[in-house]
C-alpha cells in the first residue's frame, strides 16, 4: 500500500468511535478510504454509518492534516500496517476485533509467529521474577518470540529475559509509540525496538488511558500461540489477558504459587480451571508443539534456503497445502516442486503431514487433516 493510501488509513484512525467494522464498511462501500474520506455526510448514511459515527468523521477530517501525520510518523520510525499489509500479524487476524491499523517501530519477523505472551502482576515476588527469567530466558533461546505489555514487574522481567538471551521480543502498548509508559521503562522500550518490535493501535500522542489497557491486551494474546500467567491476583490485568486467550483460542499456562501468596491467587484458579501447570519451558514447547522450532532454524542456518526453496516457503503456512496447488501457485513443474519439496524436508524447513501435503516446519499435529471440498 503507498503513503498515499496509507494516509488515510492513518486519518480514520484518529477519529474516535472508527473501529473495524466502521472502516470495513467504508472501504467495502467506497471502494478506497480516499473516496470514503470526500464523501459526503448522505454518502457516508448511504454505507451504513450512524449518525454519530457521520459527525465524527465529517466534523474530524478538516482538523486533521494528513500530510502531517504522515510526517510525524516518520520522524519516529514508526512504520504503519494496515490489514491490506503482508507484514500484518496474519495470527492476529484470526480474533474477531483485530486493529484495521498497527503502528510500528522495529521489524515484525516472519519468525515472530512463533511467540507467546508473558504476563503478570506489576509487583512481582522474588520467586516469580526468578521464575521469569528462567522459563522466559530458555523459550528466547528456543527461538520463540515473547511479546509482552512493557509495564512494571512481570512485563519488564519478561521482555528484559529474552533480550539477554539474544531472543526477540515484542512490546505492545496502550498508548501511541511516541510515549512510553511508564516512562522509566524508555531504555528497555529502546532494547525491544531494536532486538523486536514496539506495536499499537493507537495514533501518536494518545496517552495511556485506562479503557485502552484491556484492549491492548487482546493484542497481546492475538499475535501469540497462547498466553503464560507467571503470577496474578483474581481480578487484574493479566487475568484480563488469560480470558481474552480463552475468547481467542489461545493456550493458557500458568505457573503454580503458594496458596498463601495474594500474587498466585489468579494463576493456582487458572489452573484449577484447566490452563496448563507449567514447571518448565518444555512443558510450554511440548503443549504447542514448538519442540522443533529452534532446530528448524538453526538447519536453516546451516543449510540456506535455494530461490526455488524460498518460493516455496512464501506459499506454506501452518494449513497443509497439496503439492499440486503449489505447483499452481509457483508456477514450478511438478518434477522441479517434488524434488525441491524432498531437499526442504531433509533440511527441516517442511513437513509432510499426509500423502503429498505439506506444511511449515513444525512437529506434525495429530489433528492435521485435510480437507475436502
Amino acid at each position: 500500500m503507498t503513503n498515499k493510501e496509507t494516509k488515510y488509513w492513518v486519518g480514520f484512525s484518529i477519529m474516535p468511535g472508527i473501529g473495524r467494522v466502521k472502516f470495513a464498511q467504508l472501504e467495502n462501500h467506497f471502494g478506497s478510504l480516499e473516496n470514503a474520506w470526500r464523501a459526503s455526510p448522505a454518502d457516508l448514511k448511504q454505507a451504513g454509518l450512524d449518525s454519530s459515527s457521520i459527525n465524527a468523521i465529517t466534523s474530524q477530517r478538516s482538523k486533521i492534516s494528513l500530510e502531517a501525520e504522515m510526517e510525524k510518523l516518520g520522524s519516529y520510525g514508526v512504520k504503519v500496517l494496515t490489514w491490506h499489509d503482508p507484514a500484518y500479524p496474519s495470527r492476529l487476524k484470526e480474533i474477531y476485533d483485530y486493529p484495521p491499523v498497527l503502528y510500528v517501530r522495529g521489524n515484525l519477523l516472519p519468525e515472530d509467529e512463533w511467540a507467546l505472551a508473558v504476563v503478570g502482576t506489576r509487583r512481582a515476588t522474588v520467586y516469580g521474577r526468578q521464575v521469569t527469567e528462567e522459563i522466559v530466558s530458555d523459550l528466547a533461546r528456543s527461538r520463540i518470540t515473547i511479546v509482552s505489555g512493557l509495564a512494571k514487574g512481570a512485563d519488564s522481567v519478561a521482555h528484559s529475559s529474552a533480550l539477554e538471551a539474544g531472543g526477540r521480543s515484542i512490546a505492545v502498548f496502550a498508548c501511541g509509540l511516541d510515549i512510553v509508559y511508564p516512562s522509566e521503562n524508555a531504555n528497555l522500550a529502546r532494547r525491544v525496538m531494536e532486538q523486536g518490535a514496539l506495536i499499537s493501535e493507537y495514533p501518536l500522542t494518545t496517552r495511556p488511558k485506562a479503557d485502552n489497557f484491556p484492549r491492548r491486551n487482546r493484542i497481546m494474546s492475538g499475535i501469540s500461540l497462547g498466553v503464560l500467567v507467571i503470577e496474578a491476583g483474581e481480578r487484574s490485568g493479566a487475568m484480563i489477558t488469560a480470558r481474552l486467550a480463552l475468547e481467542q483460542n489461545r493456550e493458557v499456562f500458568a505457573i503454580p504459587g503458594s496458596i498463601l501468596s495474594p500474587a498466585s491467587s489468579g494463576t493456582n484458579h487458572l489452573i484449577q480451571d484447566g490452563a496448563k501447570l507449567v514447571r518448565n519451558y518444555t512443558d510450554i514447547l511440548e503443549e504447542l508443539n514448538l519442540m522443533a522450532v529452534a532446530r528448524h532454524i538453526e538447519v536453516k542456518k546451516v543449510m540456506p534456503a535455494s530461490d526455488i526453496e524460498s518460493r516455496l516457503l512464501k506459499l506454506l503456512s501452518a494449513e497443509p497445502a497439496h503439492i499440486d496447488e503449489l505447483c499452481r501457485s509457483s508456477g514450478l513443474p511438478i518434477s522441479t516442486v517434488s524434488s525441491t519439496l524432498a531437499i526442504m524436508e531433509l533440511k527441516g524447513m517442511i513437513k509432510q503431514v499426509e500423502t503429498m501435503n505439506y506444511v511449515l516446519a513444525r512437529e506434525a499435529r495429530e489433528e492435521y487433516r485435510v480437507r475436502v471440498d
